[in-house]
């Protein structure tokens, strides 16, 4: 865990309960003068994060209330401009803007991204610079792919204050239609060849009772 993502998720709370529960020892490493990271983006999470086609965002609103959304759209939508940076096009949905709402009122955000095949989620924590109207023309021209049917509302450029990756512990594997469909055409495959397979042996075993029955007193 890096120095980072340490420093905004270990409140005083939290380490109480570390305290308390007996793991604050283990925990107090990644706060020390030693530990270092968890801002600059690397060329792996670049890759994974180019790889995702939707994460979870969080957002508080003034009521002090967490609101998550889920947020997709094509594989690599949400780019990674440098190291400490990442945007996306905010496609319109079902127009309550709510996360919209809440970033008016405090941009610190913060996003899960989910490989669940690999068992892999990457967290990523940051704050919102909201880009719309004109302003937005230039860089939803570079964040918007042309062939996907959603409509860019406007482009949201978080800045990264801290990132970390979870430990795969109970997330449960799973797929989409895309990532199962190399899986079901092997098996398409092998049930067509085992197909044949029968066939062959059926005639094989025809042809056998054939020549049994002609030869048959």
């Amino acid at each position: 865990m890096p120095r980072a993502f340490a420093e905004i998720a270990f409140t005083p709370n939290v380490r109480a309960e570390q305290a308390r529960m007996g793991s604050a020892q283990g925990y107090a490493k990644f706060l020390s003068p030693d530990a270092e990271g968890g801002k600059a983006l690397s060329a792996a999470e670049a890759a994974f994060i180019h790889a995702r086609d939707g994460f979870y965002q969080a957002t508080v609103s003034e009521t002090g209330w967490p609101y998550v959304q889920f947020r997709g759209g094509p594989h690599g939508f949400l780019r990674v401009i440098d190291d400490q940076t990442i945007a996306y096009a905010d496609y319109r949905g079902n127009r309550q803007y709510l996360s919209r709402g809440n970033l008016a009122g405090d941009s610190r955000v913060s996003l899960i991204l989910m490989d669940y095949p690999n068992r892999r989620r990457l967290k990523i924590w940051g704050r919102v610079q909201i880009v719309e109207g004109e302003a937005a023309a230039e860089l939803l021209a570079s964040l918007h792919d042309q062939d996907y049917a959603g409509r860019p509302e406007r482009a949201l450029v978080i800045k990264v204050d801290a990132f970390d990756w979870n430990c795969p512990a109970h997330i449960p594997p799973r797929l989409t239609l895309d990532e199962l469909a190399p899986h079901l055409e092997q098996m398409r495959a092998q049930i067509t060849a085992l197909k044949a397979e029968n066939a062959q042996l059926a005639e094989q075993l025809a042809e056998q009772l054939s020549v049994q029955l002609t030869s048959a007193p």
